[in-house]
């Protein structure tokens, strides 16, 4: 994944040539350099997230495949009982 990264001691020299004072200029870009991490934590979490989502349909895909043929087999089972119960009687 890739991250912007930007010169903080440049900023902090823009800013303050800008009139904002020395704590405030660092202050504002420690919240933007927080708001950086922040944002590639969360993007690096909903791609993890993403990729959980894949894994688990493709479990679910498998399973649904096993419980239909569970069903057949069943089917067919009860169909051959059902026969053979008939054939008992008649």
């Amino acid at each position: 994944m890739t991250t912007v990264t930007f010169d903080t001691l440049e900023l902090v020299a823009k800013l303050k040539s800008a009139g904002f004072p020395q704590a405030q200029a660092e202050a504002v870009v420690r919240v933007i350099s927080e708001a950086q991490d922040t944002l590639v934590s969360n993007l690096t979490l909903d791609h993890r997230l993403k990729e959980t989502e894949l894994r688990l349909d493709s479990r679910f895909e498998r399973i649904d495949g096993e419980l239909k043929l569970n069903r057949w087999m069943l089917g067919a089972l009860l169909a051959g009982v059902i026969s053979l119960v008939l054939k008992a009687f008649f």
